[in-house]
């Protein structure tokens, strides 16, 4: 009997410790996930979402691409999904080309339809 509990009492010990160790990695992925999601955004598409015209202009002129798509979104299709129209007209001014699609299909135009982008909108019939 006493060596009956003290066989149940080992794997129950040995088995909480093995959820326990599995419950660690877990958490462990899922922050490593999250940190490198963040760096795939690139430092142009950040400040366009942010509105950051200055930031902006400063990434242009030391040779960001305008057209390069990050996460599968150009800077001028965040400008839009974000309704950032002082920032689209930067973008346009320094060569950003609007008929691009996203990974999804999408062009900057059809990503301010769908966010209800008016003053984007505005920018670009006025570009057309």
């Amino acid at each position: 009997m006493k060596k009956s509990i003290s066989i149940l009492l080992f794997i129950s010990v040995f088995t909480l410790t093995g959820v326990y160790a599995n419950t660690s990695n877990l958490i462990n992925l899922n922050e490593s996930v999250s940190v490198s999601i963040n760096d795939e955004i690139s430092s142009l598409c950040k400040a366009v979402m942010k509105g950051d015209i200055d930031q902006v202009r400063s990434l242009i002129a030391i040779g960001e691409e305008l057209n390069e798509k990050s996460l599968g979104l150009t800077p001028a299709m965040y400008a839009a999904r974000y309704n950032k129209a002082e920032v689209l007209k930067v973008l346009l001014l320094n060569g950003a080309n609007l008929s691009i699609k996203s990974d999804q299909g999408y062009t900057a135009k059809d990503y301010a339809k769908m966010s209800n982008a008016k003053d984007v909108l505005d920018v670009i019939k006025q570009d057309s």
